[in-house]
């Protein structure tokens, strides 16, 4: 990269030219330019008004890091030590449009030709013991806003329009050899938000990043910390996580330091003693096998339901665990426990009520395959499966799949045809009568008619009543499914 500039790496020697890791570094750069190269007319374009008005800007943190890895996409991050309301004046009248959501924190957000841009004036955010809302104070230079970052790879900058490095805290040796460490003590760097201890995790999965053992040892020590930080927030960095593309090294990183026990407790508790004759799984690790194998199901990108839903499955196995007599294990009706650990866990974190509603929905519904056998179910019991599924069938499917972990091959073959012959049933009848929609054959205007009453219990209850016909029996004929009506009516009235 033009200019390198990096006090951390000036310390060291100098690695030898032909050296893997200065080999390494090289192509890190190169990639940068690239990168750089491509952004250049929109950043350097803001990055002239700065400077003619006397400001400094540069692109900086995930945006560096991006370019450094080939992949900086179209939001960029900019850094300055303009206050907000100087960066307003400056690119009122340059910006397709403006917003000042984060004006607070010292942000402004602007939209520029394809590009979504976010200009934050130097700060440093720091939590309190008790509050759960930092305190923002703005900085001076440019070497105080990256030391309060969380992470040496989030703590590079490229000052514009010249385009130097700015690299004070080795972060790009860091990147070259996949490590995350903090830019100061992880002590003061998680003390300052504690939402950066869940962040590690994030990133190791996000980036497949070692995370430094001081690192790890600090998040173990402070783990406690993240209890002051919001749900909302832990949610969502809960959810980048999930959504990473391999997210159970950091979901392990959450449990093995013990943040998990704080935000997601259900999680650890799934890691049960085994019994002195191993009769039973490892449910901590069959559930992140169950979150790995619905992962490769996905079709259209990342699930966030079906990815809870399958991390979740099982957490009612520690209160319904049962040594019966026999030797065996049992966990009756776990996955109604689960479902409603499920909700409350849910609940907690704020998550929105039609995702609870449809995670807590999968984890209930999870275990009903597993009464199919080799295809005993009569066309009514597959109706029925299908109703109660209703729009979550497709996501039901993959956590069914997902959930087969056995290493057994000629038992998971068997499963899976099992499971195969249940979605051709499914298709033949979807296409003969419409599944997804099943209705009664006559609706509560027509029931109202041929009972001549007026709306109340009766209709719904007899509503009800051809419903279950209907899933029991299939379509019927209108004359038919008038006089089942009457003949209810009447068997009612006796």
């Amino acid at each position: 990269m033009p200019n390198a500039n990096s006090d951390s790496q000036s310390q060291q020697p100098a690695e030898p030219a032909s050296s893997p890791a200065a080999e390494q570094l090289s192509a890190v750069q190169r990639r940068a330019v690239s990168e750089l190269l491509r952004v250049s007319p929109v950043a350097d374009d803001l990055a002239e008004r700065f400077r003619e008005a006397g400001f400094r800007l540069a692109l900086v943190g995930g945006s560096v890091r991006d370019a450094l890895l080939g992949r900086l996409g179209n939001d960029l991050d900019f850094t300055t030590d303009a206050r907000p309301e100087d960066v307003l004046a400056l690119v009122r009248r340059w910006a397709d449009s403006v917003w000042e959501v984060g004006i607070a924190f010292g942000t402004v957000g602007i939209k520029k030709s394809d590009f979504v841009l976010e200009v934050t004036t130097y700060r440093s955010e720091i939590y309190d013991r008790t509050s759960r809302k930092p305190d923002v104070s703005y900085g001076e230079t440019i070497e105080e806003d990256l030391v309060r970052r969380d992470f040496t790879v989030n703590a590079m900058a490229v000052a514009l329009p010249d385009k130097t490095f700015v690299d004070p805290y080795g972060g790009l040796e860091d990147l070259a050899a996949r490590r995350l460490r903090t830019p100061g003590t992880p002590q003061d760097s998680f003390s300052d938000d504690p939402l950066r201890m869940m962040r590690a995790a994030r990133f190791a999965a996000q980036l497949d990043f070692e995370v430094a053992p001081e690192v790890i040892s600090a998040m173990k020590e402070m783990a406690d910390r993240i209890e002051i930080v919001s749900a909302e927030r832990v949610r969502d960095e809960l959810n980048k996580l999930l959504l990473s593309a391999r997210p159970r090294k950091g979901l392990q990183l959450l449990v093995d330091t013990g943040l998990a026990d704080r935000v997601l407790p259900e999680l650890p508790a799934l890691r049960l003693e085994r019994d002195e004759h191993h009769r039973h799984k490892d449910v901590y690790e069959h559930s992140l096998t169950v979150l790995d194998q619905a992962i490769d199901l996905e079709e259209d990108g990342p699930d966030l339901s079906l990815r809870l839903a399958a991390l979740l499955h099982d957490i009612g196995k520690p209160k319904t665990r049962r040594f019966e007599k026999d030797g065996r294990v049992s966990f009756h009706h776990h996955e109604v426990v689960g479902a409603k650990l499920t909700k409350k866990r849910m609940t907690a974190l704020k998550y929105p009520s039609d995702m609870i509603k449809d995670v807590s929905r999968l984890v209930e519904l999870h275990l009903r395959f597993h009464g199919y056998g080799t295809g005993e179910w009569t066309d009514s019991a597959v109706r029925r499966y299908v109703r109660d599924a209703g729009p979550l069938l497709d996501r039901l499917h993959k956590l069914t799949r997902s959930d087969c972990t056995t290493r057994n091959k000629r038992k998971a073959n068997a499963l899976s045809r099992a499971y195969d012959g249940l979605e051709e049933r499914i298709a033949r009848l979807q296409e003969q009568e419409e599944l997804e929609s099943i209705r009664p054959d006559l609706d509560g205007n027509e029931i109202m008619r041929v009972l001549d009453v007026r709306p109340g219990p009766v209709v719904g209850q007899a509503y009800k009543y051809l419903l279950e016909l209907r899933l029991e029996h299939g379509p019927m004929e209108y004359d038919d499914a008038v006089a089942a009506l009457k003949e209810w009516a009447a068997k009612r009235e006796d």
